[in-house]
C-alpha cells in the first residue's frame, strides 16, 4: 500500500506536473460531485449532529455519540479537514482507501472501487488507510478469547500502521528526489535554488501531509463508530457490550488525534499513543 499511495499520489501532483497539466487532470475528475457530496456528509458533518443515517452500539454509546455532537475543539477541527477536502486539489486520491478496498495475493495488491476517486488532500487516503488499521486493532480485544488473546496480532497491526507510514514516507521523498528537476512546478528551481532551502520545503511538506493524515483518519475512524457505514472488525462483535467498550476506546483516541494531530512528529509517537490509552 505504501507503494500505491507514494506512486499514484506523487505522479498526480504539482511535484511531477506542470500546473496546466495539472488543472486539466482536475477538470476530468470534477463531475464526481455527488460522491464527494456524500463523502463530505457521511465523514464532516453527519457524525456531528442529529442525522437519520448515524447509528451506534445503543445506549452503550448514546452519551459518547453525544459528546461528540457537544464539543467544540473537535468541531473545529473538523470544519477546517471538511474546508480542506473541499477545496484542496492536490492529487489523485482514491476517496474510499480502507482496507476492504484492498485485494491481495501472494503475488500482486490490487485497490478496487475506484468510484469515489476525485482531485482533493493526499492525506485523506493515507489517512483513512491508517486509521482502518487503528480501528482493527481496538476491535481485536472483543474478538479476544481463552485461545487466542489476539496480542500477536494487535502488535502485528501497530508494526504495520508504522510501516506503512514510514515506507510511505520513504518511497514519496524517493520519486521526489528523483524527479527534483523535471518539470513539476510545485517548487521551481529558479527559486527553491539550494539544498537548504529544498530540504527545508520538503520537511514541511512531508510534516504538514502527516498531520493532515492524522486529522482525516480520526474523522473516519469517528464516522465508523458513530456515523453510517461501520466496520466489521467491531459489527462482527456479538456482545454489544464488549463491543462498545472497544468501539469507546477508539472513539476517545480517535478525538484525542483530531483535536492533538499537530503534537506528534513521528508515527511511532501515534503508535505509543494507542498503546498508552489501551494499557
Amino acid at each position: 500500500m505504501s507503494e500505491y499511495m507514494a506512486r499514484t499520489l506523487f505522479f498526480t501532483s504539482l511535484l511531477y506536473r506542470t500546473t496546466t497539466e495539472h488543472k486539466r487532470a482536475v477538470a476530468e475528475f470534477c463531475g464526481n460531485v455527488e460522491l464527494c457530496r456524500l463523502t463530505e456528509q457521511v465523514v464532516f458533518s453527519d457524525p456531528y449532529k442529529v442525522s437519520e443515517y448515524n447509528h451506534w452500539t445503543s445506549p452503550y454509546l448514546d452519551r459518547d455519540a453525544e459528546a461528540v455532537r457537544n464539543d467544540n475543539i473537535l468541531k473545529l477541527e473538523v470544519a477546517e479537514l471538511k474546508s480542506m477536502f473541499c477545496e484542496r486539489a492536490q492529487a489523485l486520491i482514491h476517496g474510499d482507501l480502507h482496507t476492504g478496498s484492498v485485494m491481495v495475493t501472494h503475488d500482486s495488491t490490487q485497490v478496487i472501487d475506484p468510484e469515489f476517486a476525485y482531485y482533493g488532500p493526499m492525506g485523506f487516503d493515507v489517512g483513512a488507510f491508517l486509521g482502518n488499521l487503528i480501528l482493527a486493532f481496538f476491535a481485536q480485544d472483543g474478538h479476544a478469547d481463552e485461545g487466542n488473546d489476539r496480542k500477536a496480532y494487535k502488535e502485528w497491526i501497530l508494526r504495520t500502521l508504522e510501516d506503512t507510514w514510514n515506507l510511505f514516507h520513504k518511497k514519496f521523498t524517493a520519486l521526489w528526489d528523483e524527479h527534483k528537476d523535471g518539470s513539476g512546478e510545485a517548487y521551481l528551481p529558479a527559486i527553491y535554488n539550494n539544498s537548504e532551502l529544498q530540504l527545508l520545503v520538503k520537511q514541511k511538506f512531508m510534516k504538514d501531509l502527516f498531520h493532515d493524515s492524522l486529522g482525516f483518519g480520526a474523522a473516519k475512524m469517528i464516522r465508523r463508530i458513530v456515523g453510517v457505514a461501520h466496520v466489521a472488525d467491531f459489527e462482527s462483535i456479538t456482545d454489544a457490550s464488549k463491543r462498545a467498550v472497544c468501539e469507546r476506546r477508539a472513539l476517545d483516541f480517535a478525538k484525542v488525534l483530531l483535536k492533538e494531530r499537530r503534537k506528534f512528529q513521528a508515527i511511532t509517537e501515534v503508535v505509543l499513543a494507542i498503546q498508552k490509552l489501551h494499557a
